[in-house]
């Protein structure tokens, strides 16, 4: 299916910093807890990730990383996810995440 360029505008990836991580044993399945800081107009938004196969949460904190802040909030077992982190999904579900190759500031948009 292809979209239009307006529609794809829509979608808000912005470049956050991530500056809590913790484990979530609340999840289905093996996930962490972080809470992500995208910059002065957006601010710190919590969500959850399935990456504990591929980092541990020192490999994770102050890590820059992509995600979509413009869906609707999401509740996950016990917290609402106000962000979706984004990355590749290789074998078995190990999850690479996205992000820069060089440190930028906090909330910029990708597109």
């Amino acid at each position: 299916m292809k979209i239009s360029w307006k529609d794809f505008e829509k979608v808000e990836m912005r470049i956050g910093t991530i500056v809590e991580v913790s484990d979530f044993p609340e999840a289905r399945n093996p996930a962490y807890k972080m809470r992500i800081d995208f910059g002065t107009k957006i601010g710190f938004r919590k969500t959850s990730a399935q990456i504990t196969k591929r980092y541990s949460k020192e490999d994770l904190l102050n890590k820059q990383i992509v995600a979509v802040v413009n869906f609707p909030k999401k509740q996950i077992a016990n917290i609402m996810s106000e962000c979706l982190v984004l990355g590749v999904v290789g074998e078995a579900n190990d999850i690479v995440l996205l992000n820069t190759d060089a440190k930028v500031e906090n909330g910029l948009r990708v597109g």
